[in-house]
């Protein structure tokens, strides 16, 4: 009997008991309460700790809770897992969105020696391993050592122009969407973000925008309302 074919009886083995099968449900239950409240918290802007921001973990999570939506989109995926996790149909789909963010947060938990998830985060990261096991069935054609069912191709060489027009639609969209969504940029350096002055509607709110961020550290947010607030400012009069 080759590994595959072990792993398959193994696997039957496991999944027919029916004290696995609590576990496993309860497995489920306890990461999705463990994604649950971050994630909401996260979803609502509030911040996630009151962790002063001279402690390690403290600075980080202030520093990601100026981020704007990109501190939303992460509790809006913590509860899109949670939400999958606990549906059986999409379990595994739930559980390979659960695990990179999990791990993230465990290997941040070691680099900072955060002791508040030191124990339950490497515990939900073998959590979330344990769900793939428990599925592996659906999920084993992915090891070298598993074959999927053969699909003959269908032979055909002509050059796909539709397709390839359709690559290059796509590049010259993006190209041009991320390049002018944003009226003004905090760039890299005080000198390259002044650059952007010049064709501003409004010369000293861009300069004093650029200094808010590099000379003052100043988040963004704050940083782009008074900006917004000196445009208004010119247009009333």
């Amino acid at each position: 009997m080759n590994l595959s074919d072990r792993l398959d009886t193994w696997h039957a083995e496991v999944r027919g008991n029916k004290w696995m099968r609590y576990f496993t449900t309860f497995t489920r239950l306890a990461l999705v309460a463990g994604f649950l409240p971050p994630g909401y918290v996260k979803i609502i802007g509030e911040r996630f700790t009151d962790l002063h921001n001279n402690q390690p973990m403290g600075h980080y999570l202030e520093a990601l809770h100026h981020t704007g939506y990109y501190y939303t989109f992460i509790g809006c995926a913590q509860i899109l897992a949670a939400i999958l996790l606990l549906i059986p149909r999409t379990v595994v789909l739930g559980v390979l969105l659960y695990l990179p963010i999990i791990l993230n947060i465990c290997i941040l938990s070691f680099a900072v020696r955060f002791e508040g998830s030191l124990l339950t985060a490497p515990l939900m990261v073998i959590a979330c391993v344990y769900l793939l096991c428990w599925n592996y069935d659906r999920i084993k054609f992915i090891f070298p050592f598993n074959t999927p069912p053969a699909t003959p191709l269908v032979q055909d060489d002509k050059f796909p122009i539709r397709f390839f027009a359709a690559v290059l639609a796509t590049f010259v969209a993006v190209g041009f969407t991320v390049t002018h969504m944003y009226s003004i940029l905090p760039r890299n350096t005080l000198d390259n973000c002044e650059t952007q002055c010049d064709d501003s509607k409004n010369p000293a709110a861009c300069k004093a925008f650029c200094e808010s961020i590099h000379n003052k550290g100043q988040d963004l947010d704050k940083s782009l309302d008074e900006y917004e607030r000196k445009l208004k400012g010119e247009r009333s009069r």
